[in-house]
């Protein structure tokens, strides 16, 4: 378990934090570029590591993240005029281009030279893989931008979509994680009584191997006279790889996985991403549909009234059904829903310090350790693991079955190599 000075400093992530001035190290998710499609469209307002901000699409199509505030009065620049390469404050017209430059002042004499003295905020950004990415960090201390097999797979080839929720970052990480909850709360034939049974077949075997990005991480369990491998990768600070079978579809395998940005203490957007196996097999919108629905985050599952929101909330019980309950294990319809549910259940911020953490724990014991390492490193002013590209661009995660007493870094060889 951890301490609670422990727990606080992995999970408050605001300016001047310990964790807040490590993920300010990385590049992380602050957009879809689907939302902020159109060259001078609408402002989206955007909220990352405790900081309000606005992204906007300059004529140039180059995207912008600016200071949710004018630093003139402190107006909403979320209703600000985006046109001709900049981002116009409609209250007395201060404009600002993508870095932050004041390039107009017409509420100041036509020689004065105010505007060369104020800038607002601004932050470089990366377009890659539909996403927009930020960087938070200090100037001097900025990585080269992600490159990751996702970010360099075609757009007919891949799919990202973003669902936000009402917890810390740290317990929807640490759920990606958690490979031994899959067989239990995951269950949709609670009927078939064989998995309790059996239930030593279904505790799986975890492997952890610490690597420069992060740690690589096995679940193995015995499946019949073979061993099933999953075979995920974590990729520091909140990046989940892993690969995917999907029975509705055997023709089309998928690399899936998760980014986990902190919108605050409080609060994540889970950036939910998957690409095809195969060069040779793009993604069709049915399956992509298929996907999204048999997860929970279906356009039939999200609000419309609350953008990239779940119906399922904390306030209605994520919709549990206990005559379901009956039939499969959590009674929650949904495999996402299912995750969100028990994550935000836990409370905005769990206390780590109350847990009574099992064998099957080891892949979350050590995500903890890397980065409490990570934070320490920072304070010491090194630079933490998982910020070169070159150390994770290789990477694609495996759901398979070899041989028993096959060494499955060998028998997986080819399936693991990258194919974009």
């Amino acid at each position: 378990m951890l301490t609670t000075q422990e727990n606080e400093r992995l999970t408050r992530v605001g300016p001047g934090t310990p964790m807040g001035e490590t993920l300010r190290r990385y590049w992380l998710p602050s957009a879809l570029s689907s939302e902020v499609l159109e060259r001078d469209g609408p402002p989206v307002r955007v909220r990352l590591l405790g900081e309000d901000l606005v992204a906007f699409r300059d004529s140039d199509g180059r995207v912008g993240l600016l200071d949710a505030f004018c630093p003139h009065r402190r107006a909403p620049m979320f209703f600000g005029r985006n046109e001709d390469c900049g981002l116009r404050c409609v209250y007395h017209g201060w404009k600002f281009d993508r870095d932050g430059t004041c390039v107009d002042m017409p509420s100041e004499p036509p020689d004065s030279l105010f505007k060369t003295k104020v800038k607002i905020a601004a932050y470089p950004t990366y377009e890659a893989g539909g996403i927009v990415w930020a960087y938070l960090g200090p100037a001097d201390r900025q990585p080269a931008p992600p490159d990751s097999e996702l970010l360099r797979a075609p757009a007919t080839h891949r799919h990202v979509s973003k669902t936000f929720e009402d917890a810390n970052y740290l317990q929807a990480l640490e759920g990606g994680f958690d490979s031994a909850h899959v067989l239990i709360m995951h269950n949709q034939k609670i009927g078939d009584r064989s998995f309790l049974s059996n239930y030593g077949a279904t505790v799986p075997r975890i492997d952890v191997e610490p690597t420069d990005y992060g740690y690589l991480y096995t679940g193995i369990r015995a499946r019949g006279d073979l061993q099933h491998v999953r075979v995920y990768h974590y990729v520091m600070p909140v990046t989940q790889i892993r690969g995917q079978n999907h029975a509705f579809d055997p023709e089309i395998l998928t690399i899936n996985g998760h980014f986990w940005a902190p919108v605050d203490d409080e609060h994540t957007a889970t950036y939910n991403f998957m690409y095809s196996d195969n060069p040779a097999v793009p993604l069709t919108q049915k399956f992509i549909d298929e996907s999204e629905t048999e997860i929970g985050r279906g356009p039939a599952d999200l609000d419309p009234a609350r953008p990239f929101h779940l119906k399922a909330q904390l306030a209605n019980d994520f919709h549990i059904d206990r005559e379901l309950q009956k039939r499969t294990f959590s009674g929650i319809p949904g495999i996402n829903t299912q995750d969100i549910a028990v994550q935000v259940g836990m409370g905005p911020i769990v206390d780590r310090s109350h847990e009574h953490l099992g064998t099957t724990d080891r892949a979350v014991i050590v995500l903890r350790r890397l980065l409490l390492e990570a934070v320490d490193v920072v304070e010491a002013g090194g630079t933490p693991r998982g910020t070169d590209p070159a150390t994770y661009r290789a990477l694609r995660g495996g759901n398979h079955t070899v041989e028993p007493g096959a060494d499955w870094h060998d028998a997986l060889a080819a399936e693991l190599l990258v194919r974009f």
